[in-house]
C-alpha cells in the first residue's frame, strides 16, 4: 500500500515538475490577460465535464470569493453549475451545447472563456470555445493528452503532457490556483 502511495506521489510530482517547465511563460501570459480581463470590467466564463466542471467551480470561487488575501470580488462564473439550464439545453438541443449556448447568453467581446478538457477532445467544450472566439471573447485551455483539439482551437493552451487523469487534474487545479495567486499579484499588490 504504502508503494502505491509514494508512487502516486512521485507520478503526481513529475507530472507537474514538467508542465511548468513546458508552461511557465503560458502562466504569466494567462495571468496577464486575467488580470487586463478583470481590470477592464470583463468576467472569466469557465467550463468542463465531470472533474473538470468541479476544477471550473473551484476556480471561479477561488475570483469571486478571495484566494490568499482580502481583496474585492473578481467576476468568474462555473458554467456548469445551474442544472436547470444544462438539462434543459441537453433536453431541447443536445448536450454537445450546453456551454456554447451559456457563452452566447453571458459572454461579451473581450471576456475571457477558459475551457478545461482533460482529453483536449469534449465536444461541448470545443464547441463553446469556437462560439467565445467566434465573439470576440479570449480564449484559454486548460487541456491534458498533448492537448487534443481544444489545444487547437484555443488563443492560449495550457497543456498537461499526461495521459492519467488524476495527474491532469491535480495539475490542472495546481495551475489555477497559480492564476488566481499571479491575478491577485498584479491587482493587488498593496496586499502581499
Amino acid at each position: 500500500m504504502k508503494n502505491i502511495v509514494l508512487r502516486a506521489f512521485e507520478e503526481s510530482i513529475r507530472v507537474k515538475e514538467r508542465f511548468v517547465k513546458e508552461n511557465v511563460d503560458g502562466l504569466v501570459t494567462a495571468a496577464r490577460r486575467l488580470a487586463t480581463c478583470f481590470a477592464g470590467g470583463y468576467k472569466l466564463l469557465i467550463f468542463g465535464n465531470g472533474g473538470s466542471a468541479a476544477d471550473a467551480q473551484h476556480i471561479a470561487a477561488e475570483f469571486v470569493n478571495r484566494f490568499t488575501v482580502e481583496r474585492k470580488p473578481l467576476p468568474a462564473l462555473a458554467l456548469s453549475t445551474d442544472t436547470s439550464i444544462l438539462t434543459s439545453i441537453s433536453n431541447d438541443y443536445s448536450f454537445d451545447e450546453v456551454f456554447s449556448k451559456q457563452i452566447r447568453a453571458l459572454g461579451r467581446k473581450d471576456d475571457i472563456a477558459m475551457g478545461i478538457s482533460t482529453s483536449g477532445n469534449s465536444r461541448n467544450v470545443i464547441l463553446a470555445v469556437e462560439t467565445a472566439r467566434d465573439m470576440g471573447l479570449h480564449t484559454l485551455g486548460l487541456t491534458g493528452c498533448g492537448g487534443g483539439k481544444l489545444a487547437d482551437c484555443c488563443d492560449l493552451s495550457l497543456t498537461v503532457n499526461s495521459r492519467a487523469t488524476p495527474r491532469i487534474q491535480e495539475t490542472h487545479i495546481t495551475a489555477g490556483h497559480i492564476l488566481c495567486e499571479l491575478v491577485d499579484r498584479i491587482l493587488f499588490p498593496e496586499s502581499f
